[in-house]
């Protein structure tokens, strides 16, 4: 890789030393040079003036990986704090606008029937096979506005947040993400507001998307399943259960930047670049959260989905399970 004037002329910039020298970069900026190979294809950026978009990229990417200020950044890369700034914005932008290329519903018969096959995989019950998603909603750290309508962003454990309600597949990748709502609010209200309810077009007919005990259990507008509540009475109400949480998938994540919203939608778009390029750091060990138990806000015109569950757990009930590595169809 040919090295760009700046990094020739100015010395005093080891991260692009090691990054021009073929080290890995991962340490610096947490992506594969694989997954920067997509990320910079994806964009298909052209910079006739400027810094060059390997370096505006390197710079976006190593402010996000350290959380570190505009400040501190600029003085890695040896350039002006406004520019750092002017460069995080602007990549911030271009990655937002590649979304749709990267994070999408399944779009064809063949594909909803790959996901649903692996959550049932995952599940290791053929009682899964219409799962088409998992959703959760996560807190993400941030700094909360000065005006009074800051304490609306203090959510439950007491620490400012945004909410971000993502729909995953079997392999962990985002199908559909909402961004924005304050930490307070009740992951059923957000249900409520996003498009994925609204539009009420995913899952098709007969298929439904797994969540957790803070989601209302629902067939319709949006067919969701839940477990049942703790205290379970039966086997098959905790064989379900054991079976729903294999296949549910939930992932932390915490961010902290005054322009939340854009930062975060680049962040779910990164995480699926890496997942399609095989680029996987080892999870960092997290306190589970507990599990809300009850349904807050749920919509009183949507549809219970109480009776498909039971239906599900009377076929877990009653077929066997398949042991890991088996075919479960």
């Amino acid at each position: 890789m040919t090295r760009p004037r700046y990094c020739r002329i100015n010395l005093s910039v080891p991260v692009l030393d090691r990054f021009f020298s073929q080290e890995d970069p991962r340490p610096d900026f947490r992506l594969s040079r694989e997954s920067l190979a997509v990320l910079q294809n994806l964009l298909n950026q052209e910079r006739r003036h400027g810094w060059g978009a390997t370096i505006e990229t390197l710079v976006f990417l190593f402010w996000l990986a350290c959380g570190a200020s505009y400040r501190v950044v600029s003085r890695v890369f040896g350039m002006p704090r406004s520019t750092v700034h002017y460069i995080v914005h602007r990549v911030t932008e271009e990655v937002v606008a590649i979304r749709h290329k990267v994070i999408f519903l399944p779009k064809t018969p063949e594909h909803l029937e790959e996901v649903s096959r692996g959550f049932a995989g995952l599940a290791r019950h053929r009682a899964f096979i219409k799962a088409a998603g998992a959703i959760d909603g996560c807190h993400i750290r941030m700094k909360p506005p000065s005006s009074p309508d800051g304490q609306c962003y203090r959510n439950r454990k007491l620490f400012p947040s945004i909410i971000l309600q993502a729909v995953c597949d079997h392999q962990g990748r985002f199908i559909d993400t909402y961004v924005g709502w304050p930490g307070s609010v009740h992951d059923s209200r957000v249900l409520r507001h996003s498009p994925l309810y609204a539009q009420s077009s995913y899952p098709p007919p007969g298929h439904f998307i797994l969540a957790d005990g803070g989601y209302p259990c629902l067939q319709r507008p949006l067919p969701l399943i839940t477990p049942y509540k703790r205290q379970v009475q039966g086997v098959g109400a905790q064989r379900f259960n054991s079976h729903h949480s294999r296949a549910f998938h939930y992932r932390a994540c915490f961010w902290n930047d005054e322009d939340k919203v854009p930062v975060v939608t680049a962040c779910t778009i990164l995480h699926n670049i890496c997942l399609s390029a095989g680029d996987v750091l080892a999870p960092e060990d997290e306190p589970e959260d507990d599990v809300e138990e009850d349904e807050g806000e749920a919509d009183m015109e949507a549809v219970s989905g109480a009776q498909w569950r039971d239906q599900l757990c009377a076929e877990v009930s009653a077929l066997e399970v398949v042991p890991p590595g088996h075919d479960y169809l």
